[in-house]
């Protein structure tokens, strides 16, 4: 069965896009038949698995649900582009940004996303749905589609404080609109162990939210190897497959898969 995720977190800057890449890259060479979906007008997560030229996409989300909205045929397979490292895209550009209005007054405004994974389902036993840092109705499309959220955030005071918000926003959404909502686990990504503060934070955290909310043991460093890979439109797999941020993501790609068997 396939096995959808969110990957979700109202504060920007905490990495939703890598995650999102690697991860799914970490799946593909794990056998798996995997697809991202880029659900963020910035389309970040496109332009680091290599599409280039994004805003100029007729082919991205943003079209997608000005069809679904307006009506008018719709072929799936003219919005997914193969990747060489074994995943299928779903990109995402500023188009998307200017549909806010449409898709506030669509019927069925809340499972636009969803209508576009039923269609997709049964080619992938992995989807992985990359959120903008924000809680508007296409992150809400993108927690009502998906089974799980993983949480991305950093190992400090204010990401630690907008925990509370986003865990309030998804509690609104399973009781709304998918009850059958999960949360993951939270990944820990851009750590230092070096300085006194981090691993304070991160003990803080388990503290408060180790019992009810799983923490992930795999922490992503900081490293610059992680903002180059982007850059070039690769995961670090295939940048640079021997640095600590590739072991980080192999590990952690262990750790989702057995938690989810």
């Amino acid at each position: 069965m396939c096995r959808v995720y969110s990957v979700s977190n109202q504060k920007g800057g905490v990495g939703k896009s890598a995650i999102s890449a690697n991860l799914g890259v970490g799946f593909a060479k794990n056998g798996l038949k995997v697809a991202v979906l880029d659900a963020d007008p910035q389309g970040n997560l496109s332009s680091s698995l290599g599409v280039d030229d994004i805003d100029e996409l007729d082919n991205a989300l943003g079209e997608y649900f000005f069809r679904e909205i307006h009506g008018g045929q719709i072929d799936i397979d003219n919005y997914i582009i193969h990747n060489d490292e074994g995943v299928d895209i779903i990109p995402c550009n500023i188009k998307l940004a200017g549909l806010d209005f449409d898709i506030m007054k669509s019927f069925g405004r809340e499972y636009l996303l969803r209508s576009l994974i039923d269609k997709i389902r049964e080619r992938y036993d992995m989807v992985l749905i990359d959120c903008s840092p924000s809680l508007n109705m296409v992150t809400v499309n993108a927690l009502a589609a998906a089974d799980s959220v993983i949480i991305p955030m950093e190992a400090s005071y204010l990401s630690m404080k907008g925990l509370d918000q986003l865990l309030d926003s998804i509690d609104l959404v399973r009781e709304k609109l998918n009850r059958s909502l999960e949360i993951e686990g939270i990944v820990i990504n851009k750590f230092n162990p070096r300085t006194n503060y981090e691993p304070e934070i991160l003990e803080r955290i388990r503290t408060g939210r180790g019992k009810e909310l799983k923490i992930f043991e795999t922490k992503i460093p900081e490293s610059v190897r992680a903002k180059e890979c982007t850059a070039h439109g690769e995961s670090i797999f295939k940048y640079d497959p021997k640095c600590k941020v590739a072991l980080a993501y192999e590990n952690l790609t262990k750790e989702v898969l057995a938690h989810d068997c």
